[in-house]
């Protein structure tokens, strides 16, 4: 069956992108970001996910105030990168996954989650730069991916409450699908920042860690933030991380918290990053090596007879 090993939270700050599009990574201001995700991209190398699952929000590219879905699940067989203002980033079109996708679609719905299902899209940096951070720039991208855009922008975004659960349901769906699949699921978005307004440019790295502690240690504790606490405490687009608790609640409950990385600032924005691995991910690895030294030891045994009747 599929199943899910792993969760990445990431910003995906539009800036980020910008930088690496034009040759800025090296620079002091940018490397210090940058550098921040070397251990995860070789950590996601090592991991070779079939299938990522990455849950973003759309900033006006796919969606307009015309129309705006609270959780809307890509299940196109390709997602190309939109054009934001200034054209197309330059990285490749992402290949998506339409078995899987139809399948959540219809185990999630279901279960009585009312995702708009959604044929043909293109994607933001809001999806694109959380790829590049953990994936680096590749000519194609290494698994398959199912874009699943939340509305955190137009009032009333979902509750972080709503998103765990949906994290959860979308686990099950996951699990119940026959083919082998190794998947991992992001949450995008924040951390604290607002970008517009008397306090712009705000930043609260005691909230930031404190939810960052609080996603490993205690998950359910962050589903019972209101909304106005968000907004007061990580400022208007902070609302984002609410985006974090769908891929929250796709895990384990007890999880291992392999990395975690946190700067400020990135533009104007705090710079959140963290991976997450189940436990019986850890607990499958063990029982692979100990059934790996038991057959290593039947096989001397083996030899030992063997030799042992030659002579």
């Amino acid at each position: 069956m599929a199943r899910i090993i792993a969760g990445v939270g990431s910003s995906h700050v539009p800036a980020i992108g910008a930088a690496l599009d034009n040759g800025k990574t090296e620079e002091p201001y940018w490397k210090r970001v940058f550098s921040g995700f070397e251990k995860s991209k070789q950590w996601m190398a090592n991991t070779k996910p079939d299938v990522a699952i990455v849950v973003y929000n759309d900033h006006a590219s796919a969606f307009s105030v015309e129309m705006i879905p609270t959780f809307a699940l890509g299940c196109a067989a390709e997602f190309p990168p939109a054009d934001e203002g200034w054209g197309p980033r330059p990285v490749p079109t992402l290949k998506g996954h339409p078995a899987l996708a139809a399948h959540i679609a219809q185990s999630v719905i279901l279960d009585e989650f009312d995702l708009t299902i959604v044929n043909k899209m293109e994607v933001d940096h809001g999806l694109t730069v959380p790829m590049n951070l953990l994936f680096g720039t590749p000519k194609e991208w290494p698994c398959q991916v199912i874009p699943l855009a939340v509305n955190v922008v137009m009032y009333p975004p979902p509750t972080g409450h709503r998103c765990y659960m949906l994290g959860k349901a979308i686990r099950k769906a996951v699990e119940s699908y026959p083919e082998d699949l190794k998947v991992v699921i992001f949450g995008t978005g924040g951390l604290s920042h607002q970008i517009s307004g008397p306090r712009a440019g705000l930043i609260n790295s005691k909230w930031d860690k404190s939810f960052l502690d609080n996603l490993t240690k205690d998950p359910k504790k962050l589903t019972r933030i209101p909304h106005i606490d968000y907004m007061r405490e990580a400022g208007a687009e902070g609302i984002e991380m609410v985006m974090w608790l769908i891929m929250r609640g796709a895990l384990d409950d007890k999880v291992d918290e392999v990395y975690r990385f946190y700067t400020v600032p990135a533009s104007n924005t705090a710079v959140g990053h963290i991976i997450l691995e189940n436990r019986h991910k850890a607990a499958n690895k063990d029982k692979r090596a100990h059934a790996a030294k038991s057959r290593q030891a039947a096989a001397r045994k083996a030899a030992h007879r063997i030799a042992s009747k030659g002579r």
